[in-house]
């Protein structure tokens, strides 16, 4: 196993540098960039609709447009007059030693950037994915127990009609419904806390980030039980019904023995090795609908302002640090299957 995390983590590099190269590129022929938009803002309109007009000392001069040298500044200032190349290089060498640059809109260096914004993405991420396993887990292997029964149809059209839903929809819908909208004032119209939050006690501090959270969870987790729950029941009914159940049937255990002991640790192989991952994709990713209809400004929403403003040290820091984290999380993947079934052996692998 030694050899292979090895060999898996040698190939973490030039797949890290082939996904910063590709976005890269890119960025390069993305219209609109930093300077551009800058110059935009400079060249626009006031408030009012009229004509910026800044002193003589300024960098507008009425009509004229922003001076030849002024763009050379600016483009000095971003980096720009380097070539692609060259900048790339240097991007790397910073990545090398975690240094992700500073934003170019947000006064800020992107690590920090990204760390102000985890509790927002951290709270729906990691409270959304155990709510998803602890509920979706058991309700399939209920539901393949009880496969063809009452049950198991009302359950598998209650999930399937939540998972048609769309997130942001059913999070205006509570809004107006709870949030008050045209009915119940019950739950927090937005925010992660409230504006005194700093002032309450430690035990209403929590009740009050839990009675914030109830809405947008609810809206970012109805739809998130199909998938879990069907892969648990199919892959439980594809155990139940191999021989070696029946055996152990035939030898006179009962059904909680089978069940648990002898059937639990195959059929959940495939919904452990996949642990890792949404494990780690739910601390760090975030869902920019969401986050816009209760106000909540995350990494979902730093994202996109990012990708809009061209704030390319925020693009390609985040994106080297999220691919990072996913590379990471499928070598645990890997390991996983052997901690689960020991009849993998990466010995075989290497060979």
């Amino acid at each position: 196993m030694a050899n292979y995390i090895l060999k898996r983590l040698l190939l973490m590099i030039p797949t890290l540098i082939g996904v910063l190269l590709v976005t890269f590129l890119v960025t390069q022929f993305v219209p609109g960039g930093p300077v551009e938009q800058l110059i935009s803002q400079l060249e626009g309109s006031d408030a009012n609709g009229g004509e910026v007009s800044l002193s003589s000392g300024g960098l507008y001069q009425g009509k004229k447009g922003l001076e030849a040298e002024h763009v050379e500044k600016l483009n000095e200032l971003y980096g720009f007059d380097k070539p692609a190349y060259e900048r790339f290089f240097e991007m790397m060498l910073k990545f090398a030693t975690f240094d992700l640059g500073d934003s170019y809109f947000h006064n800020k260096s992107v690590l920090d950037l990204m760390l102000s914004k985890l509790p927002v993405s951290i709270s729906l991420g990691v409270w959304s994915f155990l709510i998803i396993y602890l509920i979706s887990i058991p309700l399939g292997i209920k539901k393949a127990v009880r496969d063809g029964t009452k049950f198991d149809v009302t359950t598998s059209t209650a999930i399937l009609v939540g998972y048609a839903i769309p997130g942001f929809i059913l999070g205006i819908a509570l809004l107006v419904l709870f949030g008050g909208g045209s009915f119940f004032d019950v739950f927090p119209l937005k925010g992660l806390v409230s504006d005194n939050w700093d002032e309450l006690p430690w035990y209403l501090k929590i009740t009050d980030y839990l009675w914030h959270m109830v809405l947008p969870i609810t809206a970012s987790t109805i739809g998130g039980f199909a998938t879990l729950t069907m892969l648990t029941k199919n892959s439980f009914l594809e155990e139940i019904r191999k021989q070696y159940v029946l055996t152990a049937r035939a030898k006179g255990l009962d059904e909680s023995t089978v069940l648990y002991h002898h059937v639990f640790r195959n059929a959940i192989i495939p919904v452990i090795t996949g642990f890792p991952s949404a494990f780690i994709a739910a601390f760090f990713t975030g869902s920019l609908l969401i986050e816009t209809i209760f106000s909540l400004d995350g990494l979902g929403l730093l994202a996109y302002e990012s990708i809009l403003k061209r704030d390319y040290p925020v693009v390609l820091g985040s994106l080297f640090f999220f691919t990072i984290l996913g590379l990471i999380a499928k070598l645990i993947t890997d390991i996983s299957y052997v901690l689960v079934d020991p009849r993998i052996q990466f010995d075989a692998v290497n060979k």
